[in-house]
């Protein structure tokens, strides 16, 4: 395929989306935090056939959707500090204006990262952060992160940027926003270390430490929660069978729930000392749970390229 049939492609994957919805049209509204990849997101959502406006004026949101317009083609909207007449306030008021709209599907996408990358990004691009230019660029991020505190916790989706790669984030956008059919609730499955920190953009944490740790083993602790010995070390706890059928018989009642209230996505954290072992193999085994009960599921293990590479 040509590079320039992929857009048209695209575009048809959009308008055949908007049409299975009755109509209904996609709106993405994008924020977060300078320099965690709000660009990125865009870019990728333009790439899956979004048309991508960065940037837009507050004050022309409502006015770009008039009632009755023919929206053919998801819209994925960049709105953040530097957009002129920004503030949080009215921005929520427009979104829910808009979220009580009949014929629009809308979303509130915030992009975040920890701030100490942030800082490090800043610093290797030799950019200024809009809201420090005469200050350390940490002032800055700590005052935007309190600015747009409110757009984190309204936001529908939060994607953490902090480990990704930028193909990881393009995998990340596909699988969260992608035109295709998919399932009402798409699952999102991370193993993580507590050394690193919780992941922001979880819904559901569960924390591992408790079953037998195989780093203590001098045989297994090179190994990871992938290999077949570790899997075994970790499953012969006697406290790991009824974790484990608990936490199925928990997700079984909650999931039905989740979609009859119209939640899209869901991400389920597994935590343990080193994101070595435990959380890994609790991970991987949960991730195939859930595709064997017929769910959309990503894997990921945030801290093990980290701990492997290290």
């Amino acid at each position: 395929m040509t590079d320039q049939a992929k857009p048209r492609s695209a575009a048809k994957a959009a308008e055949a989306t908007a049409a299975d919805k009755g109509g209904q049209g996609r709106v993405l509204l994008v924020t977060g935090l300078s320099g965690a990849g709000k660009s990125s997101v865009l870019k990728g959502l333009e790439d899956l056939g979004y048309e991508a406006v960065d940037n837009l004026p507050l004050s022309l949101l409502v006015g770009l959707f008039r009632p009755g317009g023919d929206v053919r083609r998801p819209v994925a909207i960049g709105i953040d500090i530097r957009t002129r007449d920004f503030a949080v306030e009215p921005f929520l008021h427009e979104i829910e204006t808009l979220m009580a709209r009949d014929d629009l599907d809308l979303r509130l996408v915030f992009v975040d990262c920890d701030d100490e990358v942030l800082r490090r990004r800043f610093t290797a691009t030799r950019r200024r952060h809009p809201l420090a230019s005469d200050r350390p660029v940490t002032d800055g991020i700590a005052h935007e992160r309190r600015v747009v505190s409110p757009l984190r916790h309204r936001a529908d989706v939060v994607i953490d940027t902090t480990s990704l790669t930028l193909g990881d984030l393009r995998h990340l956008v596909e699988d969260h926003f992608g035109l295709d059919s998919q399932p009402a609730l798409a699952i999102f499955v991370i193993s993580f270390s507590y050394g690193h920190g919780l992941p922001r953009e979880a819904d559901l944490v569960f924390d591992v430490r408790f079953l037998a740790n195989p780093y203590h083993d001098p045989d297994l602790s090179p190994l990871t929660g992938r290999d077949q010995a570790v899997g075994a070390y970790i499953a012969a706890d006697s406290g790991f069978a009824p974790f484990f059928q608990g936490l199925t018989d928990m997700l079984a009642a909650l999931l039905p729930r989740f979609v009859r209230e119209g939640k899209s996505y869901l991400t389920i954290a597994i935590g343990c000392t080193g994101g070595h072992h435990r959380s890994v193999f609790v991970a991987e085994k949960l991730a195939r749970w859930l595709t064997e009960e017929g769910q959309s599921v990503s894997l990921r293990h945030r801290d093990l390229e980290r701990i492997l590479t290290g």
